[in-house]
């Protein structure tokens, strides 16, 4: 058993029927002269024009976006800034350890 085919309509053509039907055509009409191959089309697509307006009638990348590649470069500083702190907290620590064995020595 074959796959449907899955068309894909140009953003014009969405755009288009989409007018067409908001200013009162219906959508079985526009479906037959369009040759779509749903009149729900036209109601779906007029759904994404009213939620996002033009760009949500244009086509959408394809599976997960890509990493920002931009994005090690910014996080480098703050892996700095964490890393030092870091350092300063064993320090820190290092240095109450300290203390605290002085302190049950003093006391014994």
């Amino acid at each position: 058993m074959t796959k449907p085919v899955k068309r894909l309509y140009s953003f014009e053509l969405k755009l288009n029927a989409v007018q067409r039907y908001i200013a009162g055509e219906t959508r079985v009409e526009l479906a037959k002269e369009l040759d779509l191959s749903s009149p729900h089309l036209i109601a779906v697509w007029a759904g994404q024009y009213r939620a996002e307006g033009e760009d949500g009638l244009r086509p959408k990348p394809k599976g997960r976006p890509r990493k920002n590649p931009d994005a090690p470069a910014q996080q480098e500083p703050e892996l700095q800034r964490l890393r030092r702190e870091n350092e300063r907290l064993r320090a820190e620590v290092a240095f109450l350890g300290k203390v605290k064995a002085l302190r049950d020595g003093e006391q014994r």
